[in-house]
């Protein structure tokens, strides 16, 4: 398995990239200081969700940044990708497993403090606490679990935890003081003028002592 840093996570949604490719501002991102990219594509075709994801593929190699896939394990396979984030709602875990391998990652978004404890019989790699802040880039979410929220799961859960949603600038450190790993960011990166100053801005924010 590729070791992970969960510090600085990039979510991709090309609605918010500004008609700029997605792998573009991958590169630039990653150049800036993110350490992980998941690739999240809700309304393309299977064809254009392949190409994306292998070509930010080639693009994370030469940094050897671990590409994840959003959902979809049949395109993590195809890419051979290395790994898969899992929504509650989205294929069992055992199964993500049984597909990928022992050597794959796999993290798994929880939304409150029920989830993350039953995560605890899970293998996961890591858990995306989701959403810790209001945000627009994803409907239909839980309540956010704020800073608090994050401390109370950080208290019972085994995995290492990074915080999504609404997340900027602003609050990133925040996060991590409150007993996250990382952040995992989308608007902060994709719709800033320039992402890798975006992505060095964070990084050091999130270093801080």
């Amino acid at each position: 398995m590729k070791k992970i840093d969960l510090s600085l996570y990039l979510v991709t949604d090309r609605d918010l990239t500004q008609d700029r490719p997605i792998e573009e501002i991958v590169k630039e991102a990653v150049e800036g200081g993110v350490t992980i990219v998941q690739i999240r594509e809700k309304k393309c075709t299977s064809l254009d969700f392949y190409e994306c994801a292998m070509r930010v593929k080639s693009i994370l190699a030469p940094y050897d940044i671990p590409l994840i896939i959003n959902d979809r394990v049949d395109i993590a396979l195809a890419v051979d990708a290395d790994g898969l984030h899992i929504g509650q709602s989205d294929l069992p875990y055992a199964i993500a497993r049984k597909l990928l391998g022992p050597n794959k990652i796999i993290g798994l978004s929880v939304e409150n403090k029920e989830q993350a404890y039953a995560a605890n019989s899970l293998d996961v790699d890591y858990i995306g606490l989701s959403p810790v802040f209001y945000t627009n880039t994803k409907s239909d979410i839980a309540p956010a679990l704020g800073l608090d929220g994050i401390k109370e799961i950080a208290k019972i859960s085994k995995h290492r935890m990074v915080g999504i949603g609404g997340i900027n600038i602003t609050n990133a450190k925040a996060i991590v003081d409150s007993g996250a790993e990382g952040v995992a960011v989308i608007s902060a990166i994709l719709c800033h003028k320039n992402p890798k100053q975006a992505a060095e801005e964070l990084a050091e924010c999130i270093r801080k002592n």
